[in-house]
């Protein structure tokens, strides 16, 4: 199964709403762009039930050149990131591992 692509989620939610997608795709956009400007400002962003995105401080610090071995200086740099929800991560794992249960099912009776 291919990557799902932003145009592919706006049909989805219009689809599933019966909002045309011209609007579904200023409120998703909105959405996005919301969730960048809340981070840049240094504040973070908590969806119950789906997760937390952050930003997290990486101090600067010593590194090696994998290629020369020569030593070089990584510079301090924020990382935004997101943790998904408990619920989220078991909805996943379950959804997946029954879906890998069905798949061998299938490959068993095949046989």
């Amino acid at each position: 199964m291919p990557n799902v692509r932003k145009q592919e989620i706006i049909n989805y939610v219009s689809k599933a709403t019966g909002v045309d997608k011209v609007e579904t795709s200023t409120v998703i956009e909105a959405f996005l762009r919301t969730i960048i400007e809340t981070l840049a400002t240094g504040n973070d962003i908590e969806i119950r039930g789906f997760g937390s995105f952050r930003v997290k401080k990486k101090n600067g610090r010593m590194a090696r050149n994998p290629k020369t071995g020569e030593e070089v200086y990584i510079e301090t740099r924020y990382a935004p990131t997101f943790k998904f929800s408990r619920d989220f991560r078991d909805y996943v794992i379950e959804k997946m591992k029954a879906a890998e249960l069905k798949s061998n099912q299938k490959l068993t009776e095949n046989e």
